[in-house]
């Protein structure tokens, strides 16, 4: 299907995309890298009036670290940060789609576009990460508790570009992503993604996000609270696993029941637990 008819520009700087947003108003969308929005028109779900690219504005991608945090500019490709080895950051991304969507996408694009069957919106709300926004009204800083609010929704204002994402870099944690799909290249049924600090062979800190398994990205608040503190064993991670899909509501869709995502989630809770522990079995 053709896309409907739109006006194109390409600002050289962030203050000149921001004004053409605002003059562009509601119908106006920005371009990351356009695996997101570019789908959606080609099916008639979106038709904006204009759209703003975003791509080869300066200071806008590569990635650095800074007294523990990761400061990621929103146009860095998942490619980019595949190969930056940044442990399970690097291993989601490298999970992400295909090498032509990884070679195009860029963190910023999906965080915004806000689709809870895609990988970042979990990373970032596992790992307590923020972005920070431009728009017309000035910078603002998001948390991802605040970010997500529904189904393709989230708190950034019409108008408004992601500029950076921030994370921890994770010194001392161990971490995996767990991803079920039914072909590599789709999004996942389910997805999990653990990271786990222990001291003396106890759990002293674990966070665990979730993919597609509501209408936004979740924590496994439960199976958190069931592991913190526990030794750090197949026996624990099992029995915390359990916990997982409390306080769900995952899709039935053509690919699986939502009973089955349930279980999927558990039993991959119990898989990336059990890699981030360095644990076999």
């Amino acid at each position: 299907m053709i896309p409907e008819g739109f006006d194109y520009v390409r600002p050289t700087s962030l203050e000149d995309a921001i004004q053409a947003l605002a003059e562009g108003g509601e119908d106006a969308k920005p371009l990351a890298g356009g695996h997101s929005l570019l789908p959606l028109m080609k099916l008639r779900f979106s038709a904006p009036s204009l759209l703003v690219d975003l791509q080869g504005l300066p200071g806008l991608s590569g990635i650095q670290r800074e007294n523990g945090t990761l400061r990621v500019g929103a146009l860095t490709r998942h490619a980019q940060l595949q190969d930056a080895g940044l442990g399970v950051i690097s291993e989601t991304a490298h999970k992400i789609a295909d090498q032509q969507v990884r070679n195009r996408g860029t963190i910023g694009g999906s965080l915004a576009h806000g689709d809870p069957a895609s990988d970042w919106p979990t990373v970032l709300l596992a790992l307590d990460g923020n972005v920070t926004v431009h728009g017309p009204d000035g910078q603002r800083v998001i948390e991802a508790a605040d970010l997500f609010e529904d189904y393709l929704t989230t708190s950034v204002r019409q108008g408004e570009i992601v500029t950076e994402v921030r994370l921890p870099a994770l010194d001392g944690f161990g971490g995996a992503y767990e991803k079920f799909t039914r072909r590599a290249e789709d999004w996942a049924m389910v997805g999990v993604l653990a990271v786990v600090q222990e001291s003396d062979g106890e759990v002293t800190d674990v966070r665990i996000g979730m993919t597609n398994m509501a209408s936004k990205p979740l924590r496994a608040s439960a199976a958190e609270d069931a592991l913190r503190g526990k030794p750090l064993n197949a026996e624990s991670i099992a029995a915390a696993a359990e916990h997982a899909d409390e306080g769900t509501n995952p899709p039935a869709d053509l690919n699986a029941s939502a009973e089955y995502k349930r279980h999927l989630a558990r039993v991959l809770t119990r898989r990336a637990l059990m890699r981030a522990a360095g644990i076999e079995g």
